[in-house]
C-alpha cells in the first residue's frame, strides 16, 4: 500500500513526464505540473469491485497526516457503474473498528444500504462483506462511511453511473470535483471540544470595530438593543459554521488550494464539471470567476439546463455544471466556505503549469432576525432572491408556499410516536399562497431545543447565506425544474411536520427534540403512499437533510416538474415542503449529513412497511 509520497518518488523513477501521466488515475488526474502530479484515486468499473478500507498515511498540501482510506486513497476510488447492470462489491476491513460503506442517493434493497443498525449489521474487522444490487438510475453520486466519524477520516468517495441512453448534455470533456474539509486532529477530538464549547472553532466573532461601525449606521440605541437580544439568546450572528477553516483543509480531489488542481480543456470545448459534496461540515459557493456556469443535474438526476454564475452546495448534495471557456488561458474554481473561513481552489487551464487570480475572501456573513424566523422582519434588497439575479433573471417559481396547513397530531410514528409530536395534515388541496406561520402550540421542548421558529418561512427562492447581494445571478432551488415529467404526480394523502431542533451552547442536534438514542419507534411511511412532509428548521444553522432509499420532489410549485432530490438544505428560519413515494420497504435512515450533527443525534429511522390493512407489519 503506497502513500502518496511513496507513489510519487516511485514514479520519478520512471524519468519522462509522459510515462508518469500515463500511470495517473483520470479522474484525479491534475495537470499542475507533469513533474509532479499529485496522486488520487483510482477508476474502477465494471461490475464487480473488491475494495479494502485501510489506515493510512496521506499527504495533504505537503504535511503528513492519518487517514481511513480505500484502496489506499484518498478520496477514495472513482466508481464508474452503467445503468442496468447488476454490481457487486466485496469490501474488506483492514481497520481495527468496525466499518461499512453507504452508497449514497442509490436506489437499492434496504439490506444493502450500508448502514450499521439500521440496514444491517456492519463490517467487523478483518471479515468482507458483499453488496450486491442492480443499477437503476444514472447520474453523479458518491459513497462513504456511515460508522461513527470516519467519513471525517477520509473515508469518501465518488461514483458516476453512465446512463443506458446517450446524455441529453453533450460534452467534449468532463471532470469529477470531489470537495471535501481535512482536519490533523482526531474527528473524536473535534467533536469533544464542541461539546465543550461550540464556538471553539470560531474566531470570526464581532468586535469592538464592528459595534462601532454599527452604532455609526445604526445609531446607538438599536445597536445596543440588537447586542443585548444575542446576548440573552446565548447566540451569535457569527455562528455560522462550527467547524471552520481554524483547523480545516479545503479540499478539491484530495489536494489542498497550493496543490492547485488542474484539468485541461481546448478553447471552445464544452467542459462537464461533476461537483460533490462529500465534505463533513461545510458548505461551498462554488464560482468560476469570468465563466457562467449552466447547472444540469442536481443530486444525479437530469434538470432544466440554467445559467447561473455561482451555486452554493450543502453537505453531501451534487451538482453537474457545464461551462465553455472561450479564452486561452486559466480559470480558477474557487470553492468558498460558507463561512468564508478559507477555500478550495482548482484551475480549469488550457497547457499544464497555468493559473489564475484567486479571489480575495469575501466578508463574512453575519444571520439575522429572518433566520431566528421571529417575525416583524421587513424584506429589503439584501434579503430577497432579487438582488441575487440583478440582471433580470427570473427563476419562474413563487417559492410553492402549498405548505401552510396547521391541524392535529400525526399517526405518523408507530412504537410509541403515535400521538407525538409529527402533526397530520389533511389531504393537499389546490395551492394557494400562505403567509408566515405562528409558532404551532405543541411545539417540541427540552433542553435539546433552544429556539422556536415562530413565523417560518419558505425560502426556496432565496440563495444561501451571504449570496443575497452578490450581485449576480446565484442558483436558488426555485430555479430547478426536472427534465423529465415527475413520475408520481398523485396529490398526497397525508401530511407530516418535522421539526429540525437543536442547543447550541450544549451542542444537542435531534429532530422534534428527540435525538436517535430517545426515539421510541420509526417514522412509519406507508407502503406506496404518496407523502407530503414539511421541514421546520428551528435553529440558526442551514442543515442539509438526506432521506435514504427514495428520492423526493421539493415543492417549489404544484407542477409536474418539481425538481427531485435525495438531499436538501433547510436555511435557518425555513419551512419547506417536500413530497415522498413510499416506494421502498424496509428501514431508512433519515439525518442531517452535517457529521457531527448526526453524532449528536439528528438522526430517526423511517420505516416503510405495509398498509395496516394488509396485515402485521
Amino acid at each position: 500500500m503506497l502513500t502518496r509520497r511513496q507513489f510519487l518518488d516511485n514514479a520519478t523513477l520512471l524519468g519522462a513526464g509522459t510515462a508518469l501521466s500515463a500511470l495517473l488515475p483520470p479522474w484525479a488526474r491534475s495537470a499542475a505540473s507533469p513533474a509532479r502530479p499529485p496522486a488520487g484515486g483510482a477508476v474502477l468499473s465494471g461490475q464487480e469491485f473488491d475494495l479494502e478500507i485501510a489506515p493510512t498515511t496521506v499527504e495533504i498540501d505537503g504535511r503528513p497526516g492519518r487517514a481511513i482510506t480505500v484502496n489506499g486513497q484518498l478520496p477514495a476510488p472513482l466508481l464508474r457503474w452503467r445503468e442496468g447492470d447488476d454490481i457487486t462489491l466485496r469490501v474488506t476491513n483492514r481497520l481495527e473498528e468496525d466499518t461499512s460503506i453507504h452508497w449514497h442517493g442509490i436506489l437499492l434493497p434496504a439490506g444493502m444500504d450500508g448502514v450499521p443498525g439500521v440496514s444491517f449489521p456492519g463490517i467487523r474487522p478483518g471479515e468482507t462483506f458483499t453488496y450486491r444490487f442492480p443499477v437503476r438510475q444514472a447520474g453523479t453520486y458518491w459513497y462513504h462511511s456511515h460508522s461513527g466519524l470516519q467519513e471525517q477520516a477520509g473515508h469518501y468517495g465518488p461514483l458516476v453511473i453512465d446512463p443506458r441512453e446517450a446524455s441529453p448534455v453533450p460534452a467534449d470533456r468532463e471532470y469529477v470535483l470531489v470537495l471535501s474539509d481535512w482536519t490533523f486532529l482526531d474527528p473524536h477530538s473535534v467533536f469533544d471540544r464542541l461539546k465543550k464549547n461550540s464556538e471553539s472553532f470560531n474566531f470570526q466573532k464581532r468586535t469592538l470595530g464592528d459595534l462601532a461601525r454599527d452604532v455609526t449606521t445604526n445609531g446607538l440605541g438599536p445597536t445596543l438593543a440588537d447586542r443585548l437580544m444575542w446576548g440573552a439568546m446565548r447566540m451569535s450572528p457569527t455562528d455560522i459554521a462550527d467547524v471552520t477553516g481554524e483547523t480545516y483543509t479545503y479540499l478539491v480531489n484530495g489536494h489542498g488550494p497550493g496543490d492547485n488542481w488542474t484539468g485541461l480543456f481546448r478553447p471552445g470545448e464544452r467542459v462537464r464539471l461533476r461537483v460533490i459534496n462529500a465534505s463533513a461540515m461545510t458548505f461551498f459557493n462554488v464560482r468560476l470567476p469570468g465563466l457562467p456556469l449552466t447547472v444540469v443535474q442536481a443530486d444525479g438526476l437530469d434538470v432544466k439546463p440554467v445559467q447561473v454564475d455561482e451555486f452554493q452546495i450543502g453537505v453531501a448534495e451534487t451538482y453537474d455544471i457545464v461551462v465553455t471557456p472561450p479564452a486561452d488561458k486559466a480559470y480558477t474554481i474557487m470553492c468558498e466556505s460558507m463561512d468564508r473561513s478559507g477555500y478550495g481552489r482548482a484551475t480549469l487551464a488550457p497547457r499544464p503549469g497555468m493559473s489564475a487570480p484567486v479571489p480575495a475572501l469575501r466578508e463574512r456573513p453575519l444571520l439575522t432576525m429572518k433566520d431566528m424566523a421571529m417575525g416583524g422582519h421587513a424584506p429589503d434588497k439584501a434579503d430577497g432572491h432579487q438582488a441575487g439575479h440583478g440582471d433580470g433573471h427570473s427563476n419562474g417559481h413563487d417559492g410553492g408556499h402549498s405548505d401552510g396547513h396547521d391541524g392535529g397530531h400525526s399517526d405518523g410514528h408507530d412504537g410509541g410516536h403515535d400521538g407525538g409530536d409529527h402533526i397530520a395534515m389533511p389531504p393537499v388541496q389546490a395551492p394557494m399562497a400562505h403567509p408566515p406561520l405562528p409558532q404551532r402550540h405543541d411545539h417540541p421542548r427540552g433542553p435539546g431545543v433552544a429556539n422556536l421558529a415562530r413565523y417560518p418561512a419558505n425560502r426556496l427562492s432565496e440563495p444561501g447565506l451571504g449570496l443575497q447581494a452578490v450581485g449576480h445571478r446565484v442558483l436558488v432551488y426555485s430555479d430547478l425544474e426536472s427534465l423529465v415529467p415527475n413520475p408520481d404526480t398523485r396529490v398526497p394523502g397525508r401530511e407530516m411536520e418535522i421539526h429540525l431542533t437543536g442547543n447550541m451552547e450544549r451542542y444537542m442536534w435531534s429532530f422534534d427534540g428527540t435525538k436517535l438514542s430517545e426515539i421510541d419507534g420509526p417514522i412509519i411511511f406507508r407502503l406506496g403512499e404518496r407523502l407530503r412532509l414539511h421541514l421546520v428548521n428551528d435553529t440558526m444553522m442551514a442543515h442539509p437533510i438526506h432521506l435514504h432509499g427514495m428520492f423526493f420532489d421539493v415543492v417549489t410549485g404544484e407542477h409536474a416538474h418539481k425538481p427531485r432530490k435525495h438531499t436538501i438544505s433547510v436555511k435557518p428560519g425555513e419551512k419547506l415542503a417536500i413530497d415522498i413515494t413510499a416506494d421502498a420497504p424496509g428501514d431508512w435512515a433519515f439525518h442531517c449529513h452535517l457529521l457531527y450533527h448526526m453524532h449528536a443525534g439528528m438522526m430517526q429511522i423511517v420505516s416503510v412497511r405495509p398498509d395496516k390493512s394488509d396485515g402485521p407489519a
